[in-house]
């Protein structure tokens, strides 16, 4: 089995590259054949922007680019998404939501025109989703924050695609021990990666 695990923060010493690593690990204690890869948005320039060309793909006018058909590939050949993100502004990184905005087209994710009914075609694809945020749970509880975020991302995204959330997971760094414990969730997740459950939806502070 093979993960994709994708990673969106411009610092390579950060905690969000921290976890992705620890998920790999975990991946990699798994069991015998496990595999992952880590795709470093930032790192490999991946350009979020969305274009006209990209507005071309949507209406099923064109292919998709050289770029997009790569990112597509390697998402076809995982058994499981992971994506590990900071929480800016209460949701994911503009570099991580130009890659699903670009990645996840019409006729690959999904199939949508005016005469035709809807179609979700990632029913085979889990998804993990890893969010670190900031700020405190109990902001987060008083503002409804992550029920916000489950909305927009969880469903709104990846349910729309068939894709189903396993994992929603939100890191919250509270106290000196939170970045060890953080590391620690994230090597258990990497080591259920494969296992079958029911998703689950948690807020972690240490």
């Amino acid at each position: 089995m093979h993960a994709l695990i994708v990673v969106a923060h411009p610092d390579r010493a950060s905690l969000s590259h921290g976890v992705a690593a620890h998920v790999g690990e975990g991946v990699s204690l798994s069991g015998p054949g496990n595999s992952f890869e880590i795709a470093d948005l930032a790192a490999e320039g991946f350009d979020p922007r969305f274009t006209e060309a990209d507005l071309a793909v949507h209406r099923r006018e064109v292919l998709p680019p050289a770029d997009i058909a790569a990112e597509q590939v390697r998402i076809d050949r995982a058994d499981a998404l992971v994506l590990v993100y900071p929480v800016y502004w209460w949701s994911m990184p503009a570099l991580l939501k130009g890659w699903i905005d670009r990645v996840f087209a019409n006729g690959w994710a999904y199939d949508e025109g005016p005469d035709t009914p809807m179609l979700k075609k990632l029913g085979h694809l889990p998804v993990h989703l890893v969010a670190i945020g900031g700020a405190s749970l109990r902001t987060y509880a008083r503002h409804g924050y992550f029920g916000a975020m489950k909305t927009q991302i969880d469903h709104g995204i990846f349910d729309y695609c068939g894709a189903p959330v396993v994992t929603s997971e939100l890191l919250l760094g509270s106290g000196q021990d939170a970045p060890a414990e953080h590391l620690e969730t994230a090597r258990a997740i990497g080591r259920t990666l494969f296992k079958a459950h029911r998703p689950s939806s948690r807020q972690v502070a240490a």
